[in-house]
């Protein structure tokens, strides 16, 4: 399943998730239930991922928290905040560059309609 297919279920399923809980939970109920969907669909689905950096030679082991990666192929973002801000958009981009997966949903579940808190960002290789 190619990156833009996959975005599709994940899209679909953020938008069910949003369409059962509506809005002003915190993050963590968004993500168990975008999770329950997407392993629904039977699609590989690994949360809370840790990644490392290195700084000055030093290896971090646990610099980054992933909230979700579905396929090794599309990570996820989740939020329930107000707005997002830059840092929410270049934290995602880390994300990516740290990983090389080409494709992230930042996803704002903290919105009246939720097509307006939905982000495709994609890693410039």
């Amino acid at each position: 399943m190619t990156e833009n297919e996959l975005s599709y279920k994940i899209i679909g399923a953020a938008i069910e998730v949003h369409r059962t809980l509506g809005v002003g939970l915190l993050e963590s109920a968004y993500e168990s239930a975008l999770l329950y969907e997407l392993e629904h669909m039977g699609l590989n689905v690994k949360t809370q991922v840790h990644l490392p950096t290195v700084y000055k030679g030093f290896k971090i082991e646990k610099a980054y928290k992933v909230d979700m990666i579905v396929e090794e192929k599309v990570i996820i973002e989740n939020k329930a905040v107000y707005e997002l801000h830059p840092v929410d958009y270049f934290q995602t981009k880390t994300y990516l560059k740290l990983t090389g997966i080409k494709l992230a949903l930042l996803i704002n579940f903290n919105t009246p309609l939720l097509k307006d808190g939905i982000h495709r960002i994609v890693n410039q290789l």
